[in-house]
């Protein structure tokens, strides 16, 4: 990537995205507050009144006990004693507000700051990084997405090098990374470099994206499998008392992995928490659900925060809506995107900060924020051109948040 002043050039995307001028090109220049973050996603919709989004007295609290926190006049969800001693450390976004009441769609705005556009798929936080600021670990993907959920935008409209990896079973290290035994590295080599020569000419002939994108993918899988850093997935290397304090669970797992993945230069690393959609009984089935979060979370601040890492990683928590105030007929809370919580930790923001309020959890009102907001505030926190317009293939302009306005106030 060349930066000039008013332009960015992009490469690597050949005629797929043009790089053009914006208006007044310092506003997007802000200095990076993080170098990494860690996404933690949680699919399904969290309830925000019992969990960082309290309104201690109030009737919608249902049957939640606020407890205090680390940090003075932060109240958070009872049924998260742990997570409670991290938030001298966290921000706290009270006032988040969604376009999307429906899991898929909020997802995808979630994750991109857009809706779906007809056959457009644009881009998640981790692409934009990679494509502005390249990969941390050249041997390495540029991003990871530890999960099962399927619907992840990834990529969208960027070439294949800028695909996340996805890993579905943290414990399980990165599948098909390892040489067969019975193959030497040189007859590895020599099969590749054949392999090469017999699709030269079909290459030549058929220069598109997708052709391009192959023989990428086999040549990022390369470098992978050759890459002192594969150690990175392996969560045998940690102690046993490690791996325990995060859980044995996916996602404490996940975490887990997750702070492995940024020691080894992978910038941007999603870890999600399914299961949250909650429409009945929910008093019963939160307490369980809590109990994962409560582990992993704090297990993963402390951690990040004992090795040094707190400050240079911007530690994401949210969801694509929350959910009702009423307690429904069924025991449980339905859709909500009206309002909702999200917090941060580390990575330059202000510690046992709140920002925005809501009337007990059902309408905002103070400093709305709104998703492509909470967007442009990872990018911002990230050093990446707010303003800076590339074009998808249809010739269609973008930027990364959209219209979001970074929250700068949450900065330290």
């Amino acid at each position: 990537m060349t930066q000039r002043k008013g332009i960015i050039l992009a490469g690597g995307a050949g005629s797929r995205l043009h790089a053009v001028a914006f208006e007044d090109a310092s506003k997007a220049k802000q200095v990076a507050t993080a170098r990494n973050v860690i996404y933690l996603y949680m699919s399904g919709g969290m309830t925000h009144l019992d969990t960082f989004g309290v309104s201690p007295g109030a009737p919608t609290m249902g049957e939640t006990t606020p407890i205090g926190s680390s940090a003075d006049g932060i109240q958070i969800g009872g049924l998260l004693p742990s997570v409670a001693k991290t938030m001298h450390r966290a921000t706290v976004i009270n006032s988040m507000t969604s376009t999307q009441g429906a899991h898929a769609q909020g997802n995808y705005f979630m994750h991109t700051s857009y809706t779906p556009r007809g056959a457009t798929r644009h881009p998640t936080m981790g692409a934009w990084l990679q494509k502005f600021q390249g990969k941390g670990n050249e041997t390495l993907p540029g991003s990871i997405v530890i999960s099962g959920d399927s619907r992840h935008p990834g990529a969208g409209f960027f070439e294949a090098d800028f695909q996340p990896l996805v890993i579905n079973d943290p414990t399980a290290g990165l599948a098909n990374s390892q040489r067969l035994a019975s193959l030497t590295e040189a007859d590895l080599d020599y099969r590749l470099r054949l392999s090469a020569r017999l699709d030269g000419a079909f290459r030549q002939s058929y220069q598109h994206a997708t052709v391009r994108a192959y023989s990428e993918v086999y040549q990022q899988a390369v470098r992978v499998m050759k890459s002192e850093d594969l150690v990175a997935f392996d969560l045998e290397k940690e102690s046993a008392e490690t791996r325990a304090a995060y859980g044995s669970d996916n996602f404490g797992q996940g975490c887990l992995l997750a702070r492995r993945l940024i020691e080894h230069g992978i910038r941007h690393v999603e870890v999600g928490l399914g299961g949250w959609d909650m429409h009945q009984d929910i008093y019963s089935r939160l307490p369980e659900k809590a109990a994962v979060l409560d582990q992993a979370l704090s297990a993963l601040i402390t951690d990040l925060e004992r090795r040094g890492l707190l400050n240079e990683t911007l530690v994401v928590l949210t969801s694509e809506f929350g959910r009702t105030p009423d307690i429904n007929q069924n025991g449980g809370r339905d859709h909500y995107p009206k309002a909702f919580t999200s917090v941060l930790w580390g990575g330059g923001v202000r510690g046992g900060y709140v920002h925005g309020k809501t009337d007990k959890g059902v309408e905002v009102t103070e400093a709305p924020v709104s998703v492509p907001d909470l967007n442009a505030t990872i990018a911002y926190a990230l050093g990446l051109p707010l303003d800076t317009v590339l074009y998808s293939p249809t010739k269609r302009p973008f930027t990364i948040a959209d219209k979001g306005r970074p929250l700068t106030q949450l900065f330290a």
